[in-house]
């Protein structure tokens, strides 16, 4: 049987992990906060009734697609794209391309950064190995302008960082709900591992200091 990700992958030994997994929340968590097309699920009234399961199930289907045979793993990736062309449909226009981007790269980024976090410097062939996996969901939902390699990949990644974050209402509302759901103590842990995972530029639109506790 073919797998979308080759048993013997490193990609397999991140998302096999529920440390790292975790750690790949909290990145996600504090960078989608910032991100200014979270309108998109504000309409839905899913994200702020539920941000970390809404959150969680993102990280949930990447995980699914990762040791699914690879007819199972294009068939998530369609409904993927299915759930998102219906929620276009009632809104009446269509998500941004640089949004699907932006949530794809998340996933690639916080997948090499939880992991070296927690464990040992990725070499560049495991990188370009972790970029590919995620090149080929973002091909399979019909994104465009995805870069062709990893290193193409770190200037858009660059690029997106500096246009498409941004700290708004959304962000603060989003924070506070994190506190609601999780509680205090956890809330606290979510910060301290998004201090230790995020990049610095999410880190510097965040500024720590003027979130709710």
């Amino acid at each position: 049987m073919e797998y979308f990700v080759k048993k013997e992958s490193i990609v397999r030994k991140i998302w096999g992990r529920s440390d790292t997994i975790l750690f790949i929340f909290a990145g996600a968590s504090a960078e989608f906060a910032l991100n200014k097309a979270v309108d998109w699920l504000y309409y839905t009234g899913k994200l702020p009734s539920d941000p970390i399961g809404r959150l969680f199930s993102t990280v949930h289907y990447a995980r699914a697609i990762v040791f699914a045979p690879m007819e199972e793993a294009y068939g998530a990736i369609e409904q993927i794209y299915e759930i998102h062309s219906a929620l276009e449909e009632k809104r009446g226009y269509k998500i941004p391309d640089w949004a699907y981007r932006d949530v794809l790269y998340m996933l690639i980024y916080y997948s090499i950064s939880a992991y070296e976090l927690l464990n040992e410097k990725l070499s560049r062939e495991e990188k370009e190995e972790a970029y590919d996996v995620f090149f080929r969901v973002g091909d399979g939902m019909g994104l465009k302008d995805l870069p062709n390699d990893y290193n193409s990949w770190l200037v858009s990644r660059q690029l997106h960082l500096k246009n498409d974050l941004e700290f708004s209402n959304y962000t603060k509302d989003l924070f506070k709900q994190y506190r609601k759901h999780l509680g205090v103590v956890r809330y606290k842990a979510l910060i301290e591992a998004q201090k230790l995972v995020a990049p610095e530029i999410v880190k510097d639109r965040l500024d720590f200091g003027q979130l709710p506790w």
